[in-house]
């Protein structure tokens, strides 16, 4: 791939051996002479994060300390986690990077610049960085990146940030960007040809976006206590690493959150009224293992990468507007499984007319087959799950 040696030591260091599909792909595109703009489409778990980080290490000139690349990500969850892998794969490329969402910018003032090669932010924090405090100089940035693009679009006026961001870079400046998005619907597609035109593509079929090592199942419910039931007897019957339960509702959330811990199991809940502190501890706990059960809202189902994830409960079945089905976000929630090739399982919780429709929808939209689960036979569960998840 045609990458410089301190480069190839950090992809050995961090215990790659041989590159993804997507990394077999893109990386070659994005290291292209002269350098050529990319929209890629790259399923949760398969490297994408690694791909754009090696390019953007490549393009860094180590012995120029202005700022010359920026990577946007939707939220701050993501960005840390993208920081983590920079830091690791340029770990012994001398090239300085730096984590820049809201709370770390209170702590600059005007005149104490940003020192940083690579900037890893969420596009408000950029804006602010750049126009209001002035602690960060774009006019050097030669190479661009936007992750989760149909994140930022979903999130309101993230997308039109990402443009101002794109526009504080000199008209007269070449820069190369880089755009990834799980999903492509129109909005996504018209956005990523705004923001890179006369890109390369990497596309997938809609039968490939459904994550192939994730077997999907169902419970019929018939009411929402009998969920709960069916959630805390689950828990009884399987040891499994850690797990994800996904609802629509803070309040949903802490109210489970409290129920599983009164029945004894170690649960935390992640969503948007906690402070930035507590949501860092809740995915530091999570990460090292301290929390086995993560219950979290929609707008933080993104950016949560843990290898020891084996299951991903849809507690509540993802809608968007009007309560209509949501096949995007359904695809990023189950994504949180089956990282890097391992074999991950999905449960939904079905209790009425509507959440079936919902089910049914997303079941076609990729063309899988959502398998039922018995409720009253525990023996049949227990074995089921347990050869999915082999």
């Amino acid at each position: 791939m045609h990458l410089r040696p301190e480069l190839l030591k950090g992809v050995f260091a961090a215990g790659f051996q041989a590159p993804s599909k997507i990394q077999e792909k893109a990386i070659p595109l994005l290291l292209h002479d002269p350098p050529q703009n990319l929209i890629g489409q790259s399923q949760s778990g398969t490297g994408k994060t690694a791909t754009f980080t090696l390019a953007v290490l490549s393009r860094v000139d180590p012995t120029d300390p202005s700022l010359q690349a920026v990577i946007l990500a939707p939220a701050r969850e993501l960005a840390r986690q993208i920081m983590d892998v920079v830091e690791s794969l340029g770990r012994f490329s001398g090239i300085k990077a730096a984590l820049l969402v809201k709370e770390a910018l209170k702590d600059t003032t005007a005149g104490g610049k940003v020192d940083a090669q690579i900037l890893v932010a969420t596009p408000g924090t950029v804006i602010d960085a750049a126009q209001r405090k002035r602690v960060i100089d774009m006019s050097k940035v030669k190479i661009f990146v936007l992750d989760e693009a149909d994140n930022m679009l979903n999130a309101q006026g993230m997308g039109d940030q990402s443009m101002r961001v794109r526009g504080l870079i000199p008209r007269n400046q070449p820069v190369q960007v880089a755009l990834f998005s799980a999903t492509f619907p129109r909005q996504v597609r018209d956005f990523a040809e705004r923001m890179a035109p006369n890109s390369n593509k990497l596309t997938l079929r809609q039968e490939e976006l459904s994550v192939a090592g994730i077997k999907q199942f169902y419970f019929q419910c018939r009411d929402d206590e009998e969920k709960f039931k069916m959630l805390n007897d689950l828990y009884g019957l399987l040891t499994v690493g850690q797990s994800i339960i996904f609802v629509n509702r803070r309040d949903v959330a802490d109210r489970i959150a409290q129920r599983m811990t009164a029945d004894g199991h170690q649960v935390t809940a992640l969503h948007g009224q906690l402070t930035p502190d507590d949501r860092d501890r809740v995915i530091d706990d999570f990460r090292a293992g301290r929390a086995k059960v993560l219950i979290s809202t929609n707008v933080l189902s993104r950016g949560i990468d843990v290898l020891q994830v084996t299951i991903v409960i849809n507690y509540d079945l993802p809608t968007g507007e009007r309560g209509l089905p949501d096949p995007e976000t359904y695809l990023h929630r189950i994504g949180r499984t089956g990282r890097f090739g391992r074999n991950g399982v999905s449960v939904n919780f079905v209790h009425d007319d509507r959440s079936r429709r919902v089910m049914e929808e997303i079941s076609n939209y990729f063309s899988v087959e959502i398998k039922p689960l018995p409720t009253d036979d525990f023996e049949l569960i227990e074995k089921t799950l347990k050869k999915a998840m082999k």
